[in-house]
């Protein structure tokens, strides 16, 4: 299958693990593809997944992924150094503060990248920097995002199969459908016809600090990820005593609680622009390109994009190949929209702020379409 491929680098590998599974070969008047794929729009992608192999664009250019490492930890050191020099009054602080929060952001565009295997040609190399990144600079499950990420890229927006938007119904009503369905139900857990407002002081500030924070150690702790565990507290035991040794336990309070609420404000509006506005449905079990392009758009592209994103503007590149490095996403945008043109796909791109604008419309539409359908007689 197309997902499978798409998520396994080393074939040779997971054949090993397959080949006692085998039950048989379909008989020769047997379809090789359900009837609620699009076999020709199959045909056409996985034509081009063998361009693509062809054309190199799934080798990565280690040099680039170096100096994302190489700036992160400047940024990082620099952070620290801001107040070891100038000392902790406010401006100070607040540059610290800034520094902090990009190279925490910018760590975790490139924990993405190696939780996708496509820094390193061996898989394992890609584990053991996800580990470091994930874990130690950031502090949070390299596994746990593994865990979850996964499931996102195999069913987005996907109700009750991707996790990214379990928010529904709980915080928010995403989605025309569910919204609708939701009020003629009589469901109300927020007040959802106000969502687009609340947003704001919700999910992009809170996520992180709240959610985020506890859920990885939860999970990490469950699911018995010790070594994970072990690489999160030297983050925390880093973190405390280099900043520790310069600042009073409230200021150092502050400063985890106000970088961690920017990274996440951050996170949450590039990671939302491609998918919220987007279709909101069950699985309807469709081909993967046509499950991707209908869950995904795309935002356009500049160096300050391509940079402030982490190539995220490239999402539907990025969602029908996946372990494709993040430097090649623009060359095989040609083609990705050549054969949307050609089955009929609609190919979404947009400028960034029209992409932020976007979440907050499509929360005010849902909540206005759950307001009428839950006043409905």
């Amino acid at each position: 299958q197309d997902a499978f491929v798409a998520f396994h680098v080393d074939k040779g590998l997971v054949s090993k693990y397959l080949k006692p599974l085998q039950i048989g070969e379909l008989a020769p008047d047997q379809p090789s593809i359900e009837p609620t794929k699009n076999e020709m729009l199959v045909k056409d992608f996985r034509e081009l997944r063998a361009t693509v192999e062809r054309m190199g664009l799934l080798e990565p250019n280690q040099l680039f992924f170096f100096l994302l490492l190489a700036h992160i930890l400047l940024l990082d050191t620099a952070a620290w150094l801001t107040l070891f020099y100038f000392g902790t009054s406010l401006l100070p602080f607040v540059f610290s503060l800034l520094l902090l929060t990009i190279s925490q952001v910018q760590a975790s565009w490139l924990q993405h990248d190696l939780g996708h295997l496509s820094v390193f040609r061996k898989t394992k190399w890609n584990h053991l920097l996800h580990k470091f990144v994930m874990c130690h600079l950031i502090g949070a499950s390299a596994k746990w995002w593994t865990l979850l990420h996964s499931q996102h890229h195999a069913k987005p927006n996907c109700f009750h199969k991707d996790p990214d938007i379990d928010m529904h119904p709980f915080l928010f009503t995403l989605g025309k459908k569910f919204s609708v369905e939701l009020g003629i139900k009589k469901k109300k857990y927020m007040p959802y016809n106000h969502q687009h407002k609340y947003f704001f002081i919700t999910l992009p500030p809170l996520l992180f600090p709240t959610y985020f924070h506890c859920h990885t150690f939860y999970i990490a702790y469950t699911k018995k990820y010790w070594v994970d565990l072990a690489w999160m507290l030297t983050f925390y035991i880093r973190f405390f005593y280099t900043y520790g040794s310069l600042l009073e336990t409230k200021t150092l309070n502050s400063l985890i609680s106000l970088h961690r609420m920017l990274e996440s404000s951050w996170f949450v509006w590039v990671s939302q622009m491609n998918h919220i506005p987007m279709d909101i449905d069950y699985d309807k079990n469709l081909d993967w390109m046509s499950t991707q392009l209908q869950a995904t758009c795309n935002v356009e592209q500049s160096l300050f994009n391509d940079w402030f994103t982490g190539h995220l503007n490239f999402q539907i590149e990025h969602h029908l190949f996946p372990s494709m490095p993040r430097h090649n996403y623009w060359k095989v945008a040609p083609l990705v929209k050549s054969l949307c043109a050609k089955h009929g796909l609609e190919y979404q791109c947009k400028p960034l702020l029209t992409a932020f604008a976007d979440i907050v419309h499509s929360l005010k539409s849902s909540g206005e379409l759950w307001h009428d359908a839950y006043l409905h007689k």
